[in-house]
């Protein structure tokens, strides 16, 4: 586990892509059980561990996560999410040039359960929920484009969805569209950066993940 900052109430780490949250029908060892099994060891602490996850990153992304270790930090971190009053920046290696170098999208998304998948419209129809972000080119290779995007609303899929619209699908990302899956399984999407006030100290948290291992985030450092 990669932990980029901890205290007393929050302890925020670089998930691996691949690495799932919380558990699902897979059964597999989860981000939240390791980071309880080491409060758990590091502190000592006899009986169970608290441990709440206030935003999930999709199992294929990478990045900064936000995990609470007690309640109250928990209740508040929740609300600054639901109120978008945290900063979340990704980055993400698209397999086409976009459009412009910098622009805003808003779609209106529905989501299919059967196939885990979110669908992108250009006008509001019944069951969709309004998405908004933004973007701009920061560099550039011979095959593959890299885009900062911030996040004004948090829907499922979301930038996986919207850039693919935009005609530039994330790389690796075969569900939405990419032609071909990365070698380790991930998405080049990222979850970069993460700024918010401290839900209890109230000091300014400014968090940045550095890259994955996987040799195209070499490309872009």
């Amino acid at each position: 586990m990669n932990i980029l900052y901890e205290d007393n109430h929050l302890l925020i780490v670089n998930k691996a892509a691949g690495e799932i949250v919380q558990g699902d029908k897979t059964g597999d060892a989860t981000l939240a059980d390791a980071a309880k099994a080491y409060i758990k060891e590091t502190c000592g602490k006899p009986g169970a561990v608290f441990l709440g996850v206030p935003h999930r990153l999709d199992r294929p992304v990478s990045g900064v996560c936000v995990l609470c270790r007690t309640s109250k930090a928990l209740t508040r971190m929740n609300n600054l999410f639901r109120t978008s009053n945290v900063q979340k920046t990704y980055h993400a290696i698209v397999c086409a040039e976009p459009p412009a170098k910098e622009g805003e999208l808003i779609h209106y998304l529905s989501r299919n359960e059967r196939q885990n998948k979110s669908y992108a419209h250009a006008t509001e129809r019944p069951g969709t929920k309004r998405a908004h972000l933004s973007y701009h080119l920061i560099a550039r290779s011979d095959r593959y484009w890299l885009l900062e995007v911030q996040l004004h609303t948090g829907r499922h899929h979301q930038i996986r969805c919207q850039l693919a619209a935009m005609g530039c699908p994330v790389k690796g990302d075969l569900k939405y569209g990419a032609p071909r899956s990365n070698p380790d399984g991930s998405i080049c999407l990222h979850a970069r950066r993460i700024a918010f006030e401290h839900p209890v100290s109230h000091q300014q948290i400014d968090i940045t993940a550095p890259y994955p291992t996987l040799p195209i985030w070499r490309v872009f450092e």
